[in-house]
């Protein structure tokens, strides 16, 4: 397994970093937790979960400003990059929401494998 903190998808540099780090540190460290504790040996995200959520940083990223601009938020320093804005610009508050909620579904959006590791198969 690993993760990523303050990736894509997240407020990351939209907010206060190291609030953000801290937080994307508890949540992993609860859902290894939780793994250890039932017995999974892997978790990775779920296809479809992981396209609504794109889809849904899209989405508010949408109705933002940060599309038009030319700034490294979109790739605008990169001639040829396809402009997106990867970020989650929903707001920290939303994130962590989200974030409480699929730990408190069981981690839904994740497939939780026993066994042999995702790549061993």
């Amino acid at each position: 397994n690993m993760f990523m903190i303050t990736g894509p998808g997240s407020p990351s540099v939209l907010s206060n970093m190291p609030v953000s780090i801290e937080q994307h540190v508890e949540w992993i460290s609860d859902l290894v937790e939780h793994m250890l504790k039932a017995g999974v040996e892997t978790a990775e995200a779920d296809a479809d979960a992981e396209v609504e959520w794109v889809d849904h940083v899209n989405d508010v990223a949408s109705k933002t400003l940060y599309l038009l601009a030319d700034s490294w938020y979109v790739g605008a320093n990169i001639p040829g990059k396809p402009r997106v804005f990867m970020p989650y610009a929903g707001g920290v508050g939303n994130y962590r929401q989200k974030c409480d909620e699929v730990a408190e579904a069981g981690y839904e959006g994740f497939v939780l494998h026993s066994g042999e590791p995702v790549g061993a198969r």
